[in-house]
């Protein structure tokens, strides 16, 4: 017995029955043999953390641009926090934790450069709009590995395009995915609020008081009753015959009121208005420059402008960028260097 076969024996011994057999795939877009040793969703792990647009996470904004603090999260630190949090949850309910850490660790490789604020601008400069979630299913599928895509399992790229929105009926086909939406919400939520009263930017008394009297005082007590009812509510589901992952109505408000608050207050606030606004003027900057010399762009790019647009060929390249790659990118392109000495 092959190494995989054990480990899928193993999933058949402990996972619930409603969870997401490796040996049950839906499969890929082009079938390949199998490994020895890993499963389908072991190998779709592996292949997003060694890819490119994955090491590319580290410089790119959750929250805060350029800031100089060390202890900032970035867009990689955030989706760390969301696979422990989500593999928790997933353990406790009995799921497969490699098809849930395989969609966590994707689901924002398609952000974009300055965080929403670089979403943002990229919806209204193309026709048909921008969201990260479609694009990081795109950066999967058709521009990794120089166009030829990562070959991912129909779940692991399910979870991802459904990981998110707060409240939309839509939602992934698996428990797995389901449970990365959840956690994406309780770590961004939490780990926000944390750096934005490490910046000075609140401080503890600001928070809703109707939130913490539910969820608790701290960042951690916050995200330790999240998880925890997270489970307990997916359990009682389960057991009443609803295969759906939930929170309780009380604790979904709760975090619901955090959300709208941080939302208020620091994502659309006044606080960050100027920078948010920089930091578009940049991105639009850069954008404008490839689409009026698509030629500039590495190959790969190109052939995406005659297959596909001038449009979808510059809007793939500029939102692979990092923020310091753009920033570096618009100095390059637009500031004036000495040339006599």
């Amino acid at each position: 017995m092959k190494v995989r076969e054990k480990i899928e024996e193993k999933e058949r011994l402990i996972l619930i029955p409603q969870a997401a057999f490796s040996v049950k795939t839906m499969g890929r877009n082009v079938q390949e043999k199998k490994d020895d040793i890993r499963t389908d969703y072991m190998m779709d792990r592996d292949r997003i953390i060694h890819s490119k647009s994955f090491r590319r996470l580290k410089h790119k904004t959750q929250v805060y641009i350029k800031t100089p603090g060390d202890h900032y999260r970035t867009r990689l630190t955030h989706t760390l926090e969301v696979n422990q949090i989500a593999k928790t949850i997933g353990k406790g309910i009995g799921l497969n934790e490699d098809l849930i850490e395989a969609i966590a660790m994707g689901h924002d490789i398609g952000h974009v450069a300055f965080a929403h604020s670089g979403e943002e601008l990229l919806n209204k400069l193309l026709p048909e709009g921008f969201k990260h979630n479609e694009n990081s299913i795109r950066v999967l599928t058709k521009i990794e590995k120089q166009g030829k895509g990562l070959n991912l399992t129909g779940e692991v790229l399910n979870g991802i395009l459904y990981h998110s929105g707060f409240s939309s009926e839509s939602k992934a086909s698996t428990l797995e995915g389901q449970v990365v939406r959840y956690s994406d919400k309780i770590a961004y939520v939490n780990h926000d609020i944390d750096d934005s009263i490490r910046a000075g930017l609140l401080e503890e008394k600001d928070i809703p008081f109707i939130a913490t009297r539910v969820l608790g005082r701290t960042n951690s007590s916050r995200i330790d009753t999240l998880v925890k009812d997270c489970i307990y509510t997916t359990l009682k589901n389960i057991d009443n015959g609803i295969v759906q992952v939930a929170l309780s109505d009380e604790i979904f408000d709760a975090l619901y009121v955090l959300r709208n608050f941080m939302f208020k207050r620091i994502y659309k606030g006044d606080i960050l208005k100027s920078e948010r606004n920089k930091a578009k003027f940049v991105l639009e900057q850069v954008f404008n420059y490839f689409s009026k010399y698509p030629d500039k762009m590495p190959d790969l790019y190109l052939d995406i402008v005659k297959k596909e647009g001038i449009y979808r060929g510059v809007a793939d390249y500029t939102s692979g960028m990092s923020d310091d790659y753009c920033l570096m990118m618009f100095h390059n392109i637009y500031v004036p260097k000495f040339v006599i000495y």
